[in-house]
């Protein structure tokens, strides 16, 4: 009896601070939504803060969607990470693979020599000298190649691919089959898991990168999403263009974060339970 009533007031001690963390989590986006949607006078009778207007007003949305520069940047994003991301994870399961096979001759120095590349990298200079002198400046693989692989994501894969059963690769080949196709017609299907959770990975960092644009790329016609929406920012909050607006400019500021992420999260729920799987990499099994 004892046992049962402190196991019911453990849950609900739980429950409570699960429920604290969904409102801390949750109250920051309804917060963001709400000021996009809320009108300039009930900004200014709510003294710039407002959780639930009262009223609805879509001028912020109209304002940033009337751009052209916004439609064009969006399908510079979409190719960058369609494209990035699909080349992320080939390389990066080409590269796992290998590095899972224990008999892999050199495997040690190969892992020792590519965790190296965690702890310390050219830098900011060198990088970008690397990136002209391959002629990738105001092009959109600028965007894509020197990121094309990262090595975090490589030992999540490696970690997941030794977790499968040897039998398998052994099965496979007694059978005939090569490295390659137990890799094609094996692995990958028995890693959709890791797969889908390494590509969310690099998807989002393709989506919400600016800093590798801001530095290779000059020409605004190649200016990614974030990058255009960064801009949208900064000339909202312009003293000379603020006198010419009806809208306020904390409502223009959460409408670009809500053009800028609602892609993102339109698609998670459809990789959520892939993800939830991936998210016990390296777990023990029961």
């Amino acid at each position: 009896m004892v046992s049962a009533k402190s196991d019911k007031l453990f849950n609900s001690v739980v429950y409570l601070l699960l429920a604290a963390v969904a409102v801390v989590a949750i109250f920051p986006l309804l917060y963001v939504i709400s000021m996009s949607l809320t009108p300039y006078s009930e900004v200014i009778k709510n003294g710039g803060f407002v959780v639930i207007p009262r009223s609805i007003s879509f001028e912020a949305y109209q304002r940033i969607l009337a751009d052209p520069a916004l439609g064009r940047s969006m399908l510079v994003t979409l190719f960058v990470t369609v494209t990035g991301t699909a080349i992320n994870m080939i390389l990066t399961t080409m590269a796992a693979y290998p590095l899972s096979r224990r008999n892999l001759r050199g495997r040690t120095f190969f892992l020792l020599f590519i965790v190296i590349t965690m702890l310390f990298n050219g830098g900011l200079i060198p990088t970008y000298l690397v990136v002209r002198s391959l002629g990738m400046l105001d092009t959109l693989w600028s965007l894509i190649i020197p990121g094309a692989i990262a090595t975090f994501n490589v030992l999540i894969m490696k970690s997941f691919f030794e977790n499968l059963p040897e039998e398998l690769f052994e099965s496979a080949k007694i059978d005939g089959a090569k490295e390659f196709r137990i890799l094609w017609q094996i692995v990958i299907p028995l890693s959709i898991p890791s797969i889908m959770t390494v590509g969310l990975f690099y998807m989002v960092g393709h989506w919400n990168s600016f800093f590798s644009a801001i530095l290779y790329i000059t020409d605004v016609k190649l200016h990614p999403l974030q990058v255009v929406i960064r801009n949208m920012l900064l000339l909202t909050q312009s003293n000379e263009l603020q006198a010419e607006f009806t809208v306020p400019t904390a409502a223009m500021q959460m409408a670009a974060v809500i053009a800028g992420s609602l892609p993102i999260i339109v698609v998670y729920p459809f990789i959520q339970k892939h993800f939830t799987k991936g998210m016990l990499l390296g777990a023990i099994k029961g």
